[in-house]
């Protein structure tokens, strides 16, 4: 588990298709340095968010240099494949018991990518506007949401569902602190982001499916009823 708290930005050292080392096993590998002091208590087999993807420590440089391997699913999901030598990515240890939950909680699962259709300054901000890959998840995202770009938790400004009168799109902001500290600062119209939408709207999806196709617990049933009804209740009072 992850905050959306990029910690430092990473330099792509290789980007290997086929490793045959130990440490590479065959598929493809990624090495990633200039990692400041996030390897100071790191060990083999560890997770570490690469640009929002959750990815396991397979090989350590000292404390310099680490390499992770990448598999199939990850390549066809987000925007590794497409890193190339001296490429930035944002790096994130996995969170603590005791770590403060300064954005909200990531997987590292990607869902999907998007495109930059629309980059705009905002004062001494900057606005992205991203279209999904995957249309779908438009469902799951939310104006004042949560939403995983490039893993860094940010607030959704604007949303537009998918129409008949084109593809749907959603909108960030980047304070200028914020654009000092991510790689998404840098990315131009037509680049693609990795995304995690907020896994509570999947949760709440499922649950609120399953009670009407009849599937739900009779405790979650009961829960779901109140509440559907309650919100009814509210609607006709008006």
């Amino acid at each position: 588990m992850f905050t959306g708290i990029v910690e430092i930005v990473g330099t792509v050292t290789t980007l290997e298709s086929l490793d045959q080392s130990d440490a590479g096993g065959g598929g493809t590998s990624l090495t990633i340095s200039d990692v400041g002091d996030i390897l100071s208590d790191a060990r083999l087999g560890d997770s570490i968010c690469i640009n929002g993807t959750c990815l396991t420590v397979t090989q350590l440089e000292s404390t310099k240099a680490f390499k992770v391997g990448i598999s199939p699913e990850t390549l066809r999901r987000t925007n590794l494949g497409a890193l190339e030598k001296k490429s930035n990515v944002n790096l994130e240890r996995a969170l603590l018991p005791s770590t403060r939950i300064g954005g909200h909680f990531l997987q590292g699962h990607v869902d999907t990518t998007a495109r930059i259709v629309d980059k705009r300054a905002d004062g001494n901000a900057v606005t992205f506007r991203l279209a999904p890959r995957d249309q779908s998840v438009l469902r799951h995202v939310v104006e004042k949401g949560y939403v995983a770009l490039d893993g860094a938790s940010l607030t959704v400004t604007a949303v537009k569902d998918p129409d008949s009168e084109g593809e749907g799109w959603f909108e960030v902001m980047l304070i200028a602190y914020t654009q000092e500290r991510v790689v998404m600062a840098a990315k131009d119209k037509g680049a693609d982001v990795n995304i995690e939408v907020d896994m509570v709207g999947k949760y709440v999806e499922k649950s609120v499916a399953s009670y009407f196709e009849g599937k739900g617990s009779s405790g979650s049933m009961a829960v779901l009823e109140k509440i559907v009804n309650r919100v009814v209740d509210e609607k006709t009072r008006r």
